[in-house]
């Protein structure tokens, strides 16, 4: 990236608020002047600003994009983009990106991984085993995922593309999203907490924000726990924001559903001792689209479309407030 003294170029100015992946910063880097994100360098380069470089989890304020007279167009590498003040870029004109889709089958995939994990207590037996302790006896029995009940807060192209691969496993599938999908063979229930109330695993993928915020809370973790004779167990490949984390926490401490998949969390990424010390939770660092070649496609996608948009072309994937 450049400093407050590098020489002006004709390249386009880009402020980067979420460092660059190796697989895409020597083509930043050909194509763009590219700023860090601090406070001398925003100072020194504020008027030239044309775009800004995002990830899932940048957070580009109504302040930040104030600043910037000459935005065009904030690219976000990621398909989440609730850190991004949308009404405030839509307000000055400037065009917010995504990248949806290329990531579906990575998060669906890792959903499932989490499922069957945290089902058949996948890392508690690696643990047995490299411990040693397999001659001291077997583990203890786990839970069959197949045939089970899927419950899918949220029923969007990750939604869709994890119950296709439920399917595989004869599970049943039933959903809650902002409106029933008539299209889709499955069941609609009318808030998260019916759903769990017939699901065995629960499953979220909902957008972050603030209208899902703790969406997912003790009544529905309540309802997860009642709704079998086995209680349930709750995956989550979407934000940590979606889950009220304490309230997660009391249910698996004291036994109210059986346990937890969990790719995300509240304050990532910092995780709560309680959390980490549960044995009955299977825990990942936000990996849902950690493969090379989806991120390799999300940084091409992000690329393409600050480039487009800075070259007077259309975005390939504007977010849908900006369609």
């Amino acid at each position: 990236m450049t400093t407050p003294s590098a020489a002006p170029d004709a390249r386009p100015d880009v402020l980067a608020v979420a460092t660059p992946m190796a697989l895409i910063a020597p083509r930043l880097a050909e194509h763009f002047n590219l700023h860090a994100n601090d406070a001398a360098t925003l100072a020194a380069v504020a008027p030239r600003i044309r775009g800004i470089w995002a990830s899932g989890e940048s957070k580009v304020s109504a302040e930040l994009i104030a600043q910037l007279p000459a935005l065009q167009v904030i690219a976000v590498m990621g398909v989440g983009y609730d850190g991004v003040d949308v009404a405030a870029a839509k307000a000055r004109g400037v065009v917010v990106t995504h990248t949806p889709d290329v990531l579906n089958d990575d998060v669906a995939d890792l959903a499932i991984g989490l499922m069957l994990s945290a089902a058949r207590q996948l890392p508690a037996a690696d643990r047995l085993v490299r411990a040693g302790d397999w001659p001291k006896g077997p583990m203890p029995l786990a839970r069959k995922l197949s045939g089970a009940r899927l419950g899918l807060v949220g029923m969007g192209r990750i939604g869709q593309a994890i119950a296709q691969r439920a399917l595989g496993f004869g599970m049943s599938i039933a959903y809650t999203a902002r409106s029933a999908k008539p299209a889709l063979p499955f069941a609609y229930q009318p808030s998260a907490e019916a759903l769990a109330a017939v699901s065995d695993f629960l499953v979220v993928i909902t957008p972050g924000g603030a209208g899902t915020r703790r969406l997912i809370d003790a009544k529905v973790l309540a309802a997860l726990g009642s709704g079998s004779p086995q209680k349930g167990i709750l995956v989550n490949v979407a934000r940590g924001s979606v889950v009220d984390e304490a309230a997660l926490i009391d249910a698996l401490e004291q036994g109210v559903i059986a346990g937890a998949g969990l790719d995300v969390f509240e304050n990532e990424p910092h995780v709560p001792e309680r959390l980490r010390a549960l044995p009955q939770v299977v825990l990942s660092p936000h990996i849902g689209s950690a493969t090379r070649q989806t991120r390799q496609a999300m940084a091409d996608l992000a690329f393409d479309n600050l480039q487009r948009l800075l070259h007077g072309q259309a975005a390939r994937t504007p977010v849908p407030e900006c369609r």
